[in-house]
C-alpha cells in the first residue's frame, strides 16, 4: 500500500513537470503549511512545552557562555537600562511576573483544584516539607559547613513545576492520574515554601519604613478586592508600586508577584454575568511566562564558562552539596514521609499506585532548575562559587529527570506485567 501511495506521489510530481501544471505543487505546499502549524499550535498547547522551552534555552545559553562570543553575552547583561542593568531587570521585573503567575496557581489550587481540602492538602504538604529539609541537610554535609558555602542551602530544596510536570506528561498514560495530581499538589507547595525560603533568608537589609509603605500598599489591594473591583486596571497599578516598594525595602522583590496573586478576585459578576478575573490573568500571563520570561531568565542565568573548568572542579563541594541534595535529598524525604504517612495509617495510599511509581515520582522532584537557578543567583555573587552551584543544578536536575523517568517506565512495565493495567 505505502509503495503504491510513492509511485502515485512522483506520478504526479512527474506530470506537474512535464505539462508544466503546477496545480499539485501548491496543494502540496498547502498540505505541509497545514501540518507545520497544526504541529507549533499542539507544540504550544501542550504541557511539556514548557519544560523543553526552559531546557532548551539553558543549553543555549551554555553555548553560548563558552563560544567566541562568550565576552559580548556576560557583557550584554551588564549593560544598563535606566536604574537597573539587563540582568536585573530579568531577575527582579521580569520574575515577579513569573511569581506573579505561580501565586495565581497556588490560589486556583487552593480554591478549586488538588488543595482544596484539608484531606487533600495532608500528604503534598507534608511531603514538600520533608522534600526541603533533607536536601538542605545534604547540602550541609557536602558543603554547608564551610562558612563560605553555608548560604547557598536553599539551592537544592526547590522544584521545578514546568519541567517535572513536562516530563510526567511525556510519559502520558504511563503514570496514573493519582501521580499526576499528587505531582503537581506537591510542586505547588514546594514552590511556596520556597517563596518564603527567599523572602525570609535571601532578602538584603530591610528598610523597615519601605516594608510598612509596601504592607499599606497590600492594605489597599485587600480593599480593593474586597470592594468587588475585577478591573485589572487598579491591581496593575497597586502591583506595580508594591513591585517597587519592596524591591526599596530588601525583601526580594519577585514576593510583590505573590503578594498580587493572593489579592486577584477569583470570580465575580458583570453586568449579571459571571466572570473569572483570576483565571483571565493566568491565561494572559501563562504564554509569556513559559516561552519568554523563563527561557530569557534560564538563557541568561544559565551560562557557566567552562574555560577555566577542569575535572577536579567535579569535587568542588558546592556541586556535590547541591548535585546530591537534588538527587538524592528529594526523593529520600518525599519518599520517606509518604511511606511513613501511609504505614502509620495517617493518610490513605493515593489510588491506583504502585511504591514504584511514588518513588519515581519523588526523584523526578529533584529537578531544580528554574527556582534553584534563582535561588544559586541570591545565594552566592557573581563568581566561580556561584558557577558551581550551577553546575550542580545542571547535573542533579538532569540526572533526577532521566532516573525518574526510567522508574516510571519501569514501574508502568510492573504493572502491567502484574495486569494491574
Amino acid at each position: 500500500m505505502y509503495t503504491l501511495y510513492c509511485i502515485d506521489y512522483f506520478r504526479n510530481i512527474m506530470l506537474s513537470l512535464i505539462y508544466k501544471d503546477y496545480t499539485y505543487f501548491r496543494i502540496l505546499n498547502n498540505r505541509i503549511e497545514g501540518c507545520l502549524m497544526n504541529f507549533i499550535k499542539a507544540f504550544f498547547q501542550s504541557e511539556s512545552a514548557g519544560g523543553i522551552s526552559l531546557l532548551s534555552a539553558a543549553i543555549l545559553g551554555v553555548l553560548v557562555a563558552n563560544s567566541p562570543i562568550a565576552d559580548q553575552y556576560f557583557a550584554f547583561m551588564q549593560i544598563h537600562l535606566g536604574p537597573m542593568t539587563i540582568l536585573e531587570w530579568v531577575n527582579d521585573a521580569l520574575m515577579a511576573l513569573f511569581f506573579l503567575y505561580v501565586g495565581i496557581e497556588i490560589k486556583k489550587e487552593m480554591i478549586s483544584g488538588e488543595l482544596d481540602t484539608k484531606e487533600k492538602r495532608v500528604l503534598p504538604v507534608l511531603a514538600a516539607f520533608a522534600g526541603v529539609i533533607t536536601p538542605a541537610i545534604v547540602y550541609y554535609f557536602a558543603a554547608g559547613y564551610m562558612p563560605e558555602f553555608r548560604h547557598g542551602w536553599g539551592i537544592p530544596t526547590a522544584t521545578d513545576i514546568a519541567f517535572a510536570i513536562g516530563v510526567i506528561t511525556m510519559l502520558g498514560n504511563m503514570v496514573s492520574a493519582a501521580m499526576k495530581a499528587f505531582l503537581a499538589a506537591l510542586a505547588v507547595i514546594d514552590d511556596l515554601i520556597a517563596i518564603v525560603v527567599i523572602a525570609l533568608f535571601y532578602g538584603a537589609g530591610v528598610n523597615f519604613m519601605d516594608l510598612i509603605a509596601a504592607a499599606a500598599v497590600t492594605g489597599l489591594l485587600v480593599y480593593t478586592n474586597k470592594q468587588g473591583y475585577l478591573r485589572p486596571l487598579p491591581y496593575c497599578v497597586l502591583g506595580l508600586v508594591l513591585w517597587y516598594l519592596v524591591l526599596k525595602s530588601g525583601v526580594h522583590a519577585t514576593i510583590a508577584g505573590v503578594v498580587l496573586a493572593m489579592t486577584i478576585p477569583f470570580k465575580g459578576k458583570v453586568l449579571d454575568k459571571e466572570v473569572y478575573p483570576m483565571e483571565e490573568w493566568a491565561h494572559a500571563l501563562k504564554n509569556w511566562v513559559n516561552f519568554f520570561i523563563i527561557p530569557l531568565f534560564s538563557f541568561l542565568n544559565a551560562g557557566v564558562s567552562f574555560a577555566d573548568f577542569s575535572m577536579e572542579n567535579l569535587f568542588h563541594p558546592v556541586i556535590i552539596g547541591v548535585s546530591l541534595g537534588l538527587i538524592l535529598g528529594k526523593q529520600l524525604g518525599i519518599f520517606s514521609a509518604v511511606y511513613i504517612l501511609v504505614q502509620s495509617k495517617v493518610i490513605k495510599m493515593p489510588t491506583n499506585t504502585t511504591w514504584a511509581e511514588i518513588y519515581g515520582t519523588a526523584i523526578l522532584c529533584g529537578i531544580g532548575f528554574t527556582m534553584s537557578l534563582f535561588v544559586a543567583t541570591l545565594a552566592f555573587p557573581p563568581g566561580i562559587t556561584q558557577e558551581m552551584a550551577k553546575v550542580g543544578i545542571f547535573i542533579g536536575s538532569i540526572v533526577a529527570g532521566l532516573l525518574g523517568a526510567v522508574v516510571l517506565i519501569l514501574a508502568y512495565q510492573i504493572r502491567k506485567v502484574r495486569g494491574k493495567i
